[in-house]
Parts: C-alpha cells; sequence; structure tokens
C-alpha cells in the first residue's frame, strides 16, 4: 500500500511535466494552444463560428499549420480566410476555457460553448460552465485577459 501511494504521489509530482511534453492529451504546446490529438479547437472550423454562427468539424481535406497546432476547416475558403488574419478566428486564450482562465487556471473546452464579443471568440469547458460565464462575462474577460500572460508562459 505505502509503495502504491509513492507510485501515485510521483505521478502527480511528474504530471505538470507530463503535460508540457505533451505526453498527456490536451496540452500547452510551445505557441499556448490548447490541442487535442494535435488539433486545435478539437478539430472544429474558427472561421466557422464567425461566419455561419455555428461550430462545425473541420475536414481532414482544409486544414493549415499556424502557432505549432494544426487547423481544420469546413472548406477551402475558411481555410484561406484564417490564413490571411489567423489572430482574427483564433480562440481568446489559446482556446483554453475562458471562464477558468478568469479564475486563474487552464481547462479543456467543448466546441459546442462559445460566444463571440467584440469580434473575439471565447470558449469555455461545457454549457454549464457557458452559463455561468454569461452571467458576468465582462468581468470574467477583464479577469481572464489579466490572467493569460502568467498562463501562457
Amino acid at each position: 500500500m505505502a509503495d502504491r501511494r509513492a507510485f501515485c504521489a510521483s505521478l502527480l509530482a511528474l504530471a505538470p511535466a507530463l503535460v508540457l511534453t505533451g505526453m498527456l492529451p490536451g496540452r500547452l504546446n510551445a505557441q499556448a494552444f490548447f490541442t487535442d490529438q494535435g488539433l486545435a479547437l478539437r478539430g472544429y472550423d474558427p472561421v466557422a463560428y464567425f461566419t455561419d454562427g455555428a461550430a462545425w468539424p473541420g475536414s481532414e481535406e482544409f486544414t493549415a499549420q499556424w502557432g505549432g497546432v494544426e487547423w481544420r476547416f469546413v472548406s477551402a475558403a475558411n481555410r484561406d480566410a484564417f490564413l490571411a488574419t489567423p489572430e482574427a478566428f483564433a480562440p481568446q486564450y489559446g482556446g483554453f476555457c475562458a471562464w477558468a482562465m478568469s479564475q486563474g487556471y487552464t481547462a479543456p473546452v467543448s466546441p459546442h460553448a462559445w460566444t463571440i464579443v467584440e469580434g473575439r471568440l471565447y470558449l469555455n469547458a461545457s454549457t454549464r460552465v457557458h452559463r455561468r460565464w454569461l452571467r458576468d462575462m465582462e468581468d470574467h474577460i477583464t479577469q481572464a485577459d489579466a490572467n493569460w500572460p502568467a498562463l501562457r508562459d
């Protein structure tokens, strides 16, 4: 039993290093983007949030590399729009949960829990967290903006 506890404690101590080296899924890469199996936005098209007002899974046929990660798109037109101005379409806080960022930590996201505020895409971990985010978006954005530089590095 003591050996098992020591092993678990060792794993917990190593977890941050494993995440940063990419040995655990859903990690922060060198460019500070949340990825899942090497895909930004879990493979969803970032442009579609703006053009269609919907979350659409991208296609393996239409991809781009930006910020050290792969992005997928529903069409060549969306891919080309993204590549022309990626900062305009990329989610805030590297695609991590905006509400979690406002609380001082990072969390993975659901591509279906999102909001566009003043032309910027914000993602949340779940629809439940998204409802919490909506209650006071302005304050959460202010807090997340303040927390992002430290969590990004």
